[in-house]
């Protein structure tokens, strides 16, 4: 039967209609900042001696967590959380590869890897055409084998097995997955040059850009004409010759002073503060330049908390207690901030407690892909949240540390449950408990007042222990037994 020009025109333009609009899957860029704590970042802390306007535009344009977690108070089984969706108990991967400090006790067994059976964020998203790129710190594993250009990134500029930069924030970077630039050539900035050029050569599928800084990371080193200009801002606002040191406990050795950082001034981590902080800026420019702004999901955060105890001591996380390395809250709480446009409303906060096995299962949920329950198995999906229009199955957050840091901090395991957070030391069995609603300094134990809480807290953080299949401390030859739950 044949049918008029016109006829076979307007079936098309109906059938057309009727055909559903497949939407464009979102671009995912993101930020990962090593031992940024979270009152270095304006959006929390407005009264910051830091400068970090750009994270504050992510955050007024975006959703920005208050109670936004790291699996762990130190750096690689953060990023495990991240890439799996796992608690990083659950394979051992419990301490920054390769640390094993031992103090009164033995420190649990370590493994100094990301398993290569794990299925990674980015495999999961290759896997339906995504992508990948990876640029900066790694410290995932100690030979090439598993670093990210086998971990499911197509691209990877400068990860590898160390925790800092080997030839610290300065060229030459004596870094095996980068090439050396000029001498002098500043490492933050490189490293976004390389992202730049990375998101003009993407073409139109989607893409997962994961930037992940050195800095903050030790060694304290920035620009000379940035420090200048924050050890002026420090004499400017009287900061110079004010107490910036308070006494802090000592968990081993016990005769010597452990000391806190209790005022921010520090010019050179203030600078490198900055230094990232313009790089944010400079990837969000990009994203708007090229058009994709609003197809692009930008997710930002730190891998543990603030360095207030150690190294140099640079930041000071109060009113949080304690820092990088530490089960208080200033070891384990984050910044965390999600821009999806379009979606999340710019500008809001959400107080519900989420943690970084989380950002896996949301991602993939966001980009219309099949969850992967049973490897992220310890994440949630937080498009609910992001969305505003539910809220997420999860009654308890854990971590477990049967570690002694260098930063100080105890060998413990913790379970947040509501407002109420307990800890339990694992030296001696030890459990304190704290309301972070009335008490986010944690100053104020309620074990002893409350101990029908701390018996059903204990019991499910117990229950976990379990679950994970947890290691604990180990006695030195011919030493006491350490405490077992």
């Amino acid at each position: 039967m044949m049918y008029p020009r016109r006829s076979l025109v307007l079936i098309a333009l109906l059938l057309f209609a009727a055909a559903p609009v497949v939407a464009r899957q979102p671009n995912v860029v993101f930020v990962l900042v090593d031992d940024l704590g979270y009152m270095d970042i304006g959006a929390n802390n407005p009264g910051t001696f830091y400068e970090t306007p750009n994270v504050d535009r992510l955050a007024a344009t975006g959703m920005r967590f208050t109670n936004g977690y790291a699996a762990n108070p130190v750096c690689s089984p953060t990023r495990f959380s991240i890439m799996t969706g796992r608690y990083p108990s659950r394979v051992d991967a419990t301490d920054w590869f390769v640390g094993r400090r031992g103090g009164r006790f033995l420190p649990a067994p370590l493994i100094n890897r990301m398993p290569l059976s794990e299925v990674t964020l980015a495999e999961a998203l290759a896997e339906h055409g995504y992508q990948t790129a990876f640029l900066g710190k790694w410290h995932l594993g100690p030979t090439a084998e598993f670093w990210p250009e086998n971990q499911g990134f197509q691209i990877n500029v400068a990860g590898h097995n160390r925790g800092s930069p080997p030839g610290g924030y300065f060229a030459p970077f004596k870094n095996p997955r980068l090439e050396d630039g000029p001498d002098g050539q500043h490492l933050t900035r490189r490293l976004t040059d390389e992202a730049l050029k990375i998101l003009d050569q993407f073409g139109d599928k989607p893409f997962l850009l994961y930037l992940s800084f050195y800095t903050v990371h030790t060694p304290l080193q920035a620009p000379k004409d940035l420090v200048a200009k924050y050890q002026a801002k420090a004499q400017r606002l009287g900061l110079v010759g004010k107490p910036e040191f308070a006494d802090e406990e000592q968990v081993w050795p016990t005769d010597k002073p452990r000391r806190v950082r209790t005022l921010q001034r520090h010019a050179t981590y203030a600078a490198m503060v900055e230094t990232m902080d313009t790089s944010v800026g400079r990837v969000l420019a990009k994203l708007k330049e090229l058009g994709i702004e609003d197809d692009t999901i930008v997710c930002f955060t730190g891998d543990n908390g603030g360095l207030s105890t150690s190294e140099g001591s640079p930041t000071s996380n109060l009113p949080l207690r304690g820092g990088k390395g530490w089960l208080y809250e200033g070891g384990i709480r984050e910044p965390f901030l999600v821009r999806w446009p379009g979606v999340t409303k710019p500008g809001s906060t959400c107080d519900a407690p989420v943690i970084s096995t989380d950002f896996y299962p949301t991602l993939l949920d966001a980009a219309g892909l099949p969850l992967l329950e049973k490897q992220h198995q310890d994440g949630v999906s937080l498009v609910p949240l992001l969305k505003q229009d539910g809220e997420i199955d999860r009654d308890a957050l854990f971590w477990h540390y049967p570690h002694y840091s260098n930063q100080g901090g105890m060998p413990g395991g913790a379970i947040r449950m509501g407002d109420y957070k307990l800890i339990e030391r694992f030296e001696d069995g030890r459990v304190h408990l704290y309301n972070l609603a009335k008490d986010v300094g944690e100053r104020t134990d309620l074990a002893e007042e409350m101990q029908d809480r701390v018996g059903a807290m204990r019991s499910r953080l117990h229950d976990w222990y379990d679950d994970v299949d947890a290691k604990f401390l180990v006695a030195r030859p011919d030493g006491p037994q350490p405490w077992r739950p």
